[in-house]
C-alpha cells in the first residue's frame, strides 16, 4: 500500500512534507493550557497512515524495535496513544529514507538526480 500510495519519494522536498502527506506529522494545539500537545492530522493520505499504523500496533507488540522505544516513551509520561503517533512518525521517516535509498539506486540516468529531499549521505 506505501509503494503504491506514495508513487515516488521525489515528489516530496524532504522527510518533513513526506510526513505530512502521510498524516504523521504532529499539529500543535495552541488554545488552552494545553501548550505542549499536539493532536491528530486528519488531513493526507489516510491509506499510508493506517499501513504505518498496523506497523506501528505489530511492533508495539514487541515485533520489531518499536516495543523498545514505546516502553521508553510510556516511561517518561507519555500514554500509549502518543506512544504509538510518535512511532507512526518514526517510521514515516525510515519509510521515505528507504524510498529515497530505492530512487537512488534505480536512477536510470544520471540527469534524474533525487530531489532535495533525497539527498542521501555519501
Amino acid at each position: 500500500m506505501i509503494l503504491g500510495e506514495t508513487a515516488g519519494a521525489r515528489r516530496f522536498r524532504s522527510m518533513d512534507a513526506y510526513a505530512r502527506f502521510t498524516s504523521t506529522a504532529p499539529i500543535p494545539v495552541w488554545s488552552g493550557s494545553s501548550s505542549g500537545r499536539v493532536r491528530l492530522n486528519r488531513g493526507g493520505n489516510r491509506t499510508v497512515n493506517t499501513a504505518l499504523h498496523m506497523i506501528a500496533v505489530t511492533q508495539a507488540r514487541g515485533v520489531g524495535p518499536g516495543k523498545d522505544y514505546i516502553d521508553k516513551l510510556l516511561a517518561r509520561g507519555k500514554t500509549r496513544t502518543e506512544a504509538i503517533r510518535l512511532v507512526r512518525r518514526r517510521l514515516s521517516d525510515v519509510v521515505f529514507t528507504a524510498l529515497c535509498a530505492d530512487d537512488h539506486a534505480h536512477a536510470e540516468r544520471p540527469s534524474q538526480a533525487p530531489a532535495s529531499g533525497c539527498q542521501l549521505a555519501a
